[in-house]
């Protein structure tokens, strides 16, 4: 999923229209979008459109973190709709996600869903803890489909005025849980999928950021407009150049049974380039 969209899980007059935003995916939230009292209505709306509308794209549930009492109702609510994923928030560490994972596997036993079916994408640097404990993240349930960050609630977890400079880039300590998300997806074997972009107007700045996470590592990217989708794709999906290179540096290897480098264009060659081409023609298959 190069896009993953956000709605408010209260506003369903914008349900149809994330999903014909062209996203990837969209995500009905349930947590920082909408405020407490407005949350049952939502979770209500959420599951009644995830029991009527046609699969155009996969549809996920951000739920309220497992800490709160707000999260076991929120997937009570939701599962009989047969969600293709949640989004745990605020996990604090590797036992959160494996507790969200258990309630997730007994809602799908009783609701009659095949188990591991709901996919789990958490939440795993929103608060200074869980960015110490980013190795616990290494070890996770099967379900678990990818890992994601964020800095908007590490920076008010911290206490800090900003997260970027004033070029628009991440201060260290936020571009350091960026990382360590991206290294605990690495080792646990799953996606890493970059937070969201604040700005919605500048869409060159969208595209370039964008560019820059999927050069860092990240697959794709969560979005809170629509606006932002197109530009996401442009930067998460290979260029003609890439793709033709990734086929030659298979095209080279295969030619060369038995050989663990090679040389192509001035430039050596090895097992990690072709993990790289390997990646880069999945991406653009996905397209």
């Amino acid at each position: 999923m190069r896009s993953m969209l956000f709605v408010p899980g209260d506003r369903p007059e914008r349900f149809a229209k994330a999903v014909a935003s062209g996203a990837d995916a969209v995500i009905f939230d349930l947590e920082d979008a909408v405020v407490p009292e407005r949350r049952p209505q939502a979770r209500v709306e959420i599951a009644r459109y995830l029991g009527e509308a046609e699969r155009r794209v996969p549809l996920w549930v951000r739920i309220n973190p497992v800490a709160t009492d707000e999260a076991l109702p929120d997937l009570v609510a939701v599962i009989d709709g047969r969600p293709d994923g949640i989004m745990l928030p605020k996990a604090r560490d590797g036992e959160d996600v494996h507790r969200a994972s258990h309630w997730i596997e007994s809602l799908e036993a009783h609701c009659g869903l095949a188990a591991g079916s709901v996919g789990l994408i958490p939440l795993v640097t929103e608060s200074a803890g869980a960015v110490l404990n980013a190795a616990s993240f290494a070890k996770l349930p099967e379900r678990v489909r990818g890992l994601t960050w964020g800095a908007e609630d590490l920076a008010a977890d911290v206490g800090a005025l900003g997260n970027r400079t004033p070029e628009g880039e991440y201060e260290f300590t936020y571009a350091y849980a960026r990382s360590m998300c991206l290294l605990a997806a690495a080792a646990a074997g799953v996606a890493a999928i970059d937070t969201v972009d604040t700005e919605i107007r500048d869409t060159p700045a969208i595209e370039r950021r964008a560019r820059e996470s999927r050069r860092q590592g990240f697959v794709g990217k969560m979005a809170i407009h629509p606006s932002q989708v197109a530009p996401i794709h442009a930067a998460f999906s290979p260029s003609a150049a890439e793709v033709e290179w990734a086929g030659r540096v298979l095209a080279a290897f295969r030619e060369s049974p038995g050989k663990g480098a090679l040389s192509l264009d001035g430039r050596m060659l090895d097992k990690p380039h072709i993990r790289q081409a390997e990646r880069i023609l999945a991406a653009a298959s996905r397209r």
